[in-house]
């Protein structure tokens, strides 16, 4: 059902999403907004409770018979001072709703508004989800293990994400893997300090450092099938104390990033052969630790379709768009049940919102938040009443 967001709830919504932008949260710390999230459900009578610590799971029941849907939606910020200008900026030093959380978590309640409206006529049951720490270090699994797929018993879910790839007018569904997995390794390089002027007397850890990020690009370039993507990146190296040192500890960071769950298994193995071969080259000592984070999301093929095609013949804009290389822990809620995640175009050259996501110049059009309640409400009246199929 595609239900058009009233005057009021449109209103609200802009005023929830203001809110929470002045007083942005890092992840487990969402205790402003969970009490806001909290107050709202209160005030729309839908009964709710606190999972994760900052977590909160509401439920609105239908009175006809249906499936069971969730709907979530991230509170978190990111460690960034805002650059927008914006009236409603940052009132937190050095944290900024960067990635549009503060617009998923309105959105959300937004759809609540309108569901809440709903229950006479409403089939099966919607569950609302308020996640925190997307941003790491991850609240989806330990929701999960509180509960939040079992209590009730959720058959489907989806989410929106903001995205300043596509117009406010449109949505991006995609079915099969949309976000890639997000590993982390950590090197340190340990050689042998000495005076700058006597290099023969020590044994440098800077360039064999230096030839580990050349020697680690060829997983990409020629340890990896072309037709199928991984991207390594290291992102940081510190190491020296002065210019006529020589370093005898460097310590570098890097994430990879891939969908394919075979190369996600076999890149430790080939990132270790490497650091071992330059670390004997260069007469060092090496030491690799590995972190497994998010795994990718995968759509839901059979639903994702079905969603878009429902959607288009209410007469919105779908576009397919190519998955991206960052990385979802709603991941972990679509292994679980059919999951599909949703882009929300929110780009606008007139209002600047232009930028990336975890861009201190980010923005929203909040043009776009019609949309997206009405793509929430649809997916869950039409997947809980059956109009939209579960293979």
């Amino acid at each position: 059902m595609i239900v058009e967001p009233s005057e009021a709830v449109l209103a609200r919504t802009v005023e929830i999403r203001r809110a929470i932008h002045r007083r942005p949260e890092l992840g487990f710390e969402e205790n402003e907004t969970a009490a806001l999230v909290e107050r709202e459900l209160d005030d729309l009578g839908i009964r709710h409770r606190r999972v994760a610590g900052t977590g909160v799971i509401g439920v609105i029941e239908g009175k006809r018979p249906g499936r069971t849907v969730a709907l979530r939606a991230d509170m978190d910020a990111l460690p960034l001072t805002e650059r927008t200008g914006l009236p409603f900026a940052s009132e937190v030093a050095g944290k900024m709703h960067a990635c549009g959380h503060d617009a998923h978590t309105a959105m959300l309640l937004g759809a609540a508004r309108i569901l809440a409206a709903m229950r006479e006529t409403l089939a099966g049951t919607i569950v609302l989800l308020f996640q925190p720490a997307e941003e790491g270090p991850g609240g989806a699994q330990p929701m999960i293990d509180e509960g939040a797929l079992d209590d009730p018993k959720v058959e489907a879910i989806a989410m929106l994400h903001v995205d300043t790839r596509i117009p406010a007018d449109r949505i991006g569904i995609t079915p099969g893997p949309v976000c890639a997995a997000a590993d982390e390794l950590y090197i340190t390089v340990r050689g042998k300090g000495g005076h700058g002027a006597h290099p023969h007397a020590a044994v440098d850890a800077i360039p064999a450092a230096a030839a580990m990020v050349l020697a680690l690009q060829n997983v990409a370039a020629r340890e990896t099938d072309p037709l199928k993507s991984v991207v390594l990146t290291i992102g940081t190296i510190a190491g020296g104390y002065r210019n006529n040192i020589i370093a005898d500890v460097v310590e570098l960071s890097g994430t990879i990033r891939a969908f394919d769950p075979e190369i996600r298994e076999g890149w430790e193995k080939r990132v270790r052969r490497i650091v071992d071969g330059v670390s004997a080259a260069y007469g060092v000592k090496s030491e690799l630790r590995v972190l497994y984070g998010y795994p990718p999301v995968v759509n839901d093929v059979p639903l994702a379709q079905a969603f878009s095609e429902y959607l288009q013949r209410a007469g919105v804009r779908v576009e397919r768009l190519a998955p991206s290389m960052g990385a979802e822990d709603f991941a972990y809620f679509a292994l679980r049940v059919p999951g599909v995640l949703v882009r929300l175009g929110v780009r606008s050259e007139r209002d600047g919102a232009v930028h990336s996501g975890h861009s201190p110049e980010f923005r929203v059009d909040e043009n776009a938040l019609p949309l997206g309640i009405r793509t929430l409400v649809a997916f869950a009246t039409g997947v809980a009443s059956g109009e939209i199929p579960l293979a």
